[in-house]
């Protein structure tokens, strides 16, 4: 879970699952590219137990993890409890977005019953029973089909010749012939259920066939040979195995197309856990549920934990200006949104990127009121400065004299200039500036009143400038404060279209994913039903045939537009 957890980049998870002692952790340690790290076993006892993993950059694809899932050995007599392999099989289904089965010799009836796991799949995994529009039931194997896994069986120790009917075959269609139903034999059999199991529940098939690497002997130290050690056909195999699977195996993604990071991971496992833990079956939609509601609080949170950490970096308080503090807000808080997309999951009615919208205005309200009140207290600083004289002469009462208002008026105009010559650019000076000619304006009344040298009608005039003196600073102060709010405003609104956007692109990419996924389970279901029509399955052909029109109706609706309130 710690491992997953710092793990923020979408994950391929490929998972290797078979009988014990068959050399599936060597597959995943060459796929690792490495010589140790899965242990190997030599013995008949079975080396690995539940499920181990191990996460390195992807090697072809650019900000991929590749996750590898090495699983304990299916039928170790010694457990002798195989509703504990059917878990662990059914475990590697659905954290895997490509499932790798490992087993010796040839692909022939015995084999295939050991596989026979994957006809308990129906009976160990829930999916949506209904589609939304016509409340028609849905076949279980087609939805199954649209989020299974890739299906690779890699044959080991294989020593047959690729031949049919005398002609040279492909390891792919090595595995369709043995997976074919001859006429006459029934799907829902027993003897034949793992077959159609296997043609029903994954879209995509591939084969390879390796080559015993060494002798009996030098098997027994696997862990140091080298490819020089090994058969040189071997060591060609496992290079074309690895090959495809670094540029075949699909990120892993959810219904609908939604692609998972490492920590969506950690918590989808952890919800399979839980579920089989308690006795219950689990579900895939309430799987989506659970990591919907878990992901995107937790991506609401983060992305606003980015916001407030890099905004605390990056801003010196107090900016100069309000468009100084907003240029930055916009930066930061476009890669808080980006934290969120890439970290939300399944928000379809946008709850949660509203709940983030809502935080991070409120974060970014605060931290204007706390560039304005810093802002505040500098220009009080230069107030308490540039008016220092002025004060201290009001106080000695040295304009309480005949000529006393007009040499204060000068003072104080003097005083106002050097102010603004300072301090005038700033974010509030025009506020404090305001605030402070207001509470001056008493005194200037009072020295205007003792001012005998002034006649009746001077002193009117004077009481009039100042008054409009006073207007017009509450004038510039209003039009300060206006700037502001306009600011915000107009932040909001770019705040929003951001999120619009970022969120548009992602459901875009979510819908071309999930066009795939219909178009991929859409061929699968094609190339079945020519084949059942070869095989003279009719029945079972008609019902696919219902199946394939029902894709075909959802795969048109998700040809529409992405609309973004």
């Amino acid at each position: 879970m710690k491992i997953l957890d710092q793990i923020t980049q979408p994950v391929v998870v490929v998972a290797v699952v078979g009988l014990y002692r068959t050399g599936k952790s060597y597959l995943m340690n060459r796929l690792a590219r490495k010589q140790r790290g899965f242990a190997l076993g030599s013995t008949i006892e079975s080396k690995t137990k539940g499920i181990w993993m191990w996460c390195v950059p992807h090697p072809q694809k650019k900000d991929h993890t590749l996750v590898l899932l090495d699983t304990e050995g299916l039928g170790d007599v010694d457990k002798g409890d195989e509703k504990h392999d059917v878990w662990i099989f059914c475990m590697a289904v659905l954290l895997s977005s490509t499932l790798v089965y490992n087993s010796l010799g040839t692909i022939d009836n015995t084999a295939l019953e050991k596989l026979h796991y994957v006809t308990k799949l129906t009976e160990h995994i829930k999916v949506s029973s209904c589609h939304k529009d016509n409340q028609e039931t849905y076949n279980t194997s087609t939805e199954l089909m649209r989020v299974f896994p890739s299906f690779v069986w890699t044959v080991r120790d294989f020593t047959l010749d690729l031949e049919l009917d005398g002609k040279p075959i492909t390891a792919d269609e090595y595995l369709e012939n043995a997976l074919r139903l001859k006429s006459g034999e029934n799907p829902n059999d027993e003897k034949y259920k793992t077959r159609s199991s296997l043609r029903n529940f994954f879209a995509v098939r591939k084969c390879f066939v390796f080559e015993r690497p060494a002798t009996s002997k030098m098997m027994k130290k696997m862990e140091t040979l080298t490819d020089d050690d090994l058969e040189e056909d071997f060591v060609k195999e496992a290079k074309e195995f690895c090959s495809y699977v670094y540029s075949s195996a699909a990120p892993k993604t959810m219904r609908g197309g939604m692609m998972l990071t490492g920590r969506m991971l950690a918590t989808l496992a952890q919800t399979y856990v839980e579920a089989i833990s308690s006795g219950q079956v689990p579900s895939l939609d309430n799987a989506v549920e659970s990591l919907s509601r878990i992901q995107n609080s937790r991506a609401v949170t983060e992305a606003v934990d980015f916001y407030r950490s890099e905004m605390i970096k990056k801003v010196k308080f107090p900016t100069e200006t309000q468009q100084e503090l907003s240029d930055i807000h916009s930066v930061v808080e476009k890669e808080a949104i980006s934290v969120f997309i890439r970290d939300s999951f399944n928000d379809l009615d946008q709850k949660y990127q509203k709940e983030l919208q809502t935080q991070l205005e409120h974060e970014y309200g605060k931290l204007v009121e706390q560039n304005m009140e810093e802002s505040r207290k500098l220009s009080k600083n230069v107030i308490s400065q540039v008016f220092g004289p002025l004060e201290e002469k009001v106080k000695e009462g040295s304009y309480l004299r005949p000529g006393g208002y007009s040499e204060f008026c000068n003072a104080l105009e003097t005083a106002v200039q050097q102010y603004k010559r300072e301090n005038g650019k700033r974010l509030m000076s025009e506020e404090v500036l305001t605030t402070y000619l207001l509470e001056k304006s008493e005194v200037g009344c009072s020295i205007l009143a003792a001012d005998t040298s002034l006649s009746e009608s001077e002193q009117k005039l004077n009481e009039e400038k100042l008054q409009r003196d006073v207007l017009e600073q509450k004038n510039k102060y209003l039009e300060e404060q206006k700037k502001i709010q306009d600011q915000m405003v107009l932040d909001l609104k770019k705040s929003h279209e951001e999120h619009k956007e970022q969120l548009k692109k992602k459901l875009e990419e979510e819908r071309a994913r999930n066009k795939d996924e219909i178009q991929r389970t859409l061929d699968a279901q094609y190339k079945e039903e020519m084949r059942r029509k070869h095989e003279g399955l009719q029945d079972r052909n008609n019902e696919m045939q219902r199946q394939i029109d029902r894709l075909l109706i959802e795969r048109q609706k998700n040809n529409g537009s992405c609309v973004i309130n």
